[in-house]
């Protein structure tokens, strides 16, 4: 008797004690998120960059999105998207109430998609900073993005298509002239949602992962500030203040104000971008020799020129190209988009900073404020004031040599004297022979003969 009660008793215990080892051993999920809450923009793609290579080298097994955005940039949506399609993480992406746009574009990326009952995915259609949509050319980019990447994670590309195309008929899910959005319930019908959920340990229990370890991405004071300089804004106002302080400092040579202010302004827009790994070495240093030419253009040679020329290009290409991701002259990976909008960034702050410099110069000498910068006082002919001088004047159609080189500046001499001379044409070595033609403003201007 005694027996069998214990033979009863072990063959209850037993499951028992069985199941408690099978949930003490049961294998932990590392799970590794990072929140995209704002707009889809260069700095959400560093965030991105940076929370990818953390969750590998932390061993995670999943990659967790947790999305709130209305869009953004499109370029941006594709880094992140291509950064998505070759990740070997198996990525989910959690919907709390939007994914528009360039967020619907990230969100089909994923392996996995999950919403809130409230949430919305669609309407990526590319519009203009008024909310226009943008020409067809642009349109196609985000379309064939659209179809790729729903090709890519197993959705059906035409209703990814209809996102962004108006033109699109699918029978029973959207007529012509209107772009696609679903709500939660919709995606899940269509298999552009694996499931409706509250909150993240929703997601993970619809998702079967009993036991999980969530280690959040946390940025850093320097990621804010580097976030920060790499937005298309603040980098166009930092090519304004470089472009108008070497500006300022053409005008002015020597005041040093402006020089250091666009020296400052270079560090802050190049360095971020270096850090980021888009600004390369030669990128930089084409800038460098474009300024230069400049410099040398203006000072140096009369005229404006091919060195001239060639400055404000090397100048152009150098921010421009230090904002896109090439490597080299390897241009593969950076598409349309992403190339045009940097190179217009570049030109329309330059547009904006050479109007403002003209604008402030005006305003700076010319107010009762700054006015004491700037001589006021008019010393007129009729009192008593010239810059005449006789024997200068007495030179005119005398002929003499080229004392020193003059481009176009230099000095003369004549009759054994020498006197400041500029020459009206060309260079004219030292030696030559040159004839005085005019006289003005202190100056003897003369040609070679």
């Amino acid at each position: 008797m005694i027996k069998t009660f214990q033979l009863l008793l072990l063959s209850f215990l037993l499951p028992v004690f069985c199941i408690g080892q099978t949930d003490s051993t049961e294998k932990t999920t590392l799970v590794y998120k990072f929140d995209i809450k704002e707009q889809i923009a260069p700095p959400v793609v560093r965030t991105t960059q940076k929370a990818f290579k953390e969750a590998e080298e932390r061993g995670a097994e999943i990659i967790l999105i947790h999305m709130n955005t209305y869009g953004g940039l499109v370029d941006a949506a594709d880094s992140i998207r291509t950064k998505i399609l070759n990740c070997d993480i198996p990525v989910y992406i959690y919907i709390d109430n939007n994914a528009a746009s360039a967020g619907a574009l990230i969100a089909i990326a994923c392996d996995s998609i999950y919403m809130a009952p409230v949430a919305s995915i669609g309407a990526a259609t590319v519009v203009d900073q008024s909310g226009k949509p943008v020409p067809d050319k642009y349109q196609s980019y985000m379309r064939s993005w659209m179809r790729a990447t729903a090709e890519a994670t197993g959705r059906d590309p035409d209703i990814a298509q209809a996102m962004v195309d108006p033109d699109i008929y699918i029978e029973d899910i959207i007529d012509t002239g209107k772009v696609l959005t679903f709500t939660t319930s919709e995606a899940i019908q269509h298999g552009f949602c694996e499931g409706r959920v509250e909150n993240i340990a929703e997601l993970m229990d619809d998702a079967h992962i009993p036991r999980y370890e969530i280690i959040t991405h946390k940025k850093t004071g320097a990621d804010k500030i580097i976030g920060w300089l790499i937005n298309p804004m603040v980098s166009g106002i930092l090519i304004m203040i470089i472009i108008g302080g070497i500006y300022f400092e053409l005008q002015s040579p020597g005041v040093g104000f402006p020089l250091v202010a666009s020296i400052i302004a270079a560090m802050l827009y190049f360095a971020p971008l270096y850090v980021q790994g888009l600004a390369d070495h030669w990128e930089i240093v084409m800038f460098v020799i474009g300024v230069i030419l400049i410099i040398v253009e203006v000072f140096a040679i009369p005229g404006f020129g091919v060195a001239g020329i060639s400055g404000i290009i090397f100048v152009i290409a150098g921010l421009s190209l230090s904002m896109i991701g090439n490597v080299g002259l390897d241009f593969s990976g950076v598409g349309f988009e992403v190339g045009a909008t940097a190179f217009f960034i570049v030109i329309i702050a330059i547009f904006l900073a050479l109007i403002g410099s003209f604008w402030i110069s005006k305003k700076l000498f010319t107010t009762t404020i700054f006015g004491h910068l700037a001589l006021e006082a008019e010393q007129l002919k009729t009192e008593g004031f010239s810059t005449s001088n006789v024997k200068y004047k007495s030179m005119l159609g005398k002929k003499g040599v080229a004392w020193s080189v003059l481009r176009p500046a230099g000095k003369v001499s004549i009759e054994g004297d020498v006197f400041d001379a500029t020459a009206m044409t060309g260079y004219i070595e030292k030696g030559d022979e040159i004839e005085v033609v005019k006289y003005e403003t202190g100056q003897l201007f003369v040609i070679k003969i």
